[in-house]
């Protein structure tokens, strides 16, 4: 089995409504259908690197590269993990939500990001999906730290990051197209996690002794 080549793929996190796992071929494909429909609406530009900005095909292309890149380049002092959102009832892809870090051994600091299809947006399937990657990174993996970049004007992530308890941690210039702007680089702390006043129900199965140790 696929799983036991890389044991990465029996990890599952499952949040009230998502399942959140590597996918395998045809689920990569079903994401791939799901971008291409679209991750935003034609007047937002809410990702630093405009994959999303293309055709149908590009954006097709782009998660498939996306998926198989982050194996390929995968080592334990830098990795980067993406999951696919599933639903638990009839296993419908809903988007992805990564995880990634350098050295995080030593650091123990995480970032994340995200995209929902833009037919399941608005429905707090962003907040629940965080909280599950959030989960793993705090209370299975040992982080200190998770921190991620936001555009001033992507209010979406703005209120998912406000709510799951993220401080300010300074800005960035950062070039958008033929643009410049500033983002908000975030940070949860995991004393402000433990101390979070919303508990969803999390679990988190199949982090073995195996997979523990790709992520260093």
């Amino acid at each position: 089995m696929l799983a036991d080549i890389w044991p990465i793929f029996r990890l599952r996190i499952e949040t009230p409504r998502l399942v959140l796992r590597l996918p395998e071929e045809p689920e990569l494909v079903a994401l791939a259908d799901l971008a291409a429909a679209g991750v935003h609406r034609p007047d937002e530009r809410p990702f630093l690197t405009p994959w999303a900005e293309g055709s149908p095909q590009d954006r097709t292309r782009s998660v498939l590269q996306g998926h198989w890149g982050r194996l390929a380049d995968w080592e334990p002092d830098s990795w980067s993990l993406g999951l696919g959102a599933f639903t638990k009832d009839a296993g419908e892809p809903r988007g992805l939500i990564g995880l990634r870090a350098n050295d995080f051994r030593v650091v123990r600091e995480v970032s994340t990001w995200s995209w929902i299809g833009l037919a399941h947006q608005g429905q707090g399937l962003g907040t629940e999906l965080r909280h599950g990657i959030l989960t793993l990174a705090f209370d299975h993996l040992g982080a200190l730290d998770a921190t991620t970049g936001v555009f001033q004007d992507n209010h979406a992530s703005q209120g998912v990051s406000r709510k799951l308890g993220y401080e300010h941690d300074g800005i960035t210039r950062d070039r958008r197209g033929e643009e410049w702007l500033v983002s908000d680089r975030l940070r949860l702390t995991k004393d402000r996690w433990d101390a979070r006043a919303e508990l969803l129900d999390i679990t988190v199965t199949g982090l073995e002794e195996e997979s523990r140790a790709l992520f260093g």
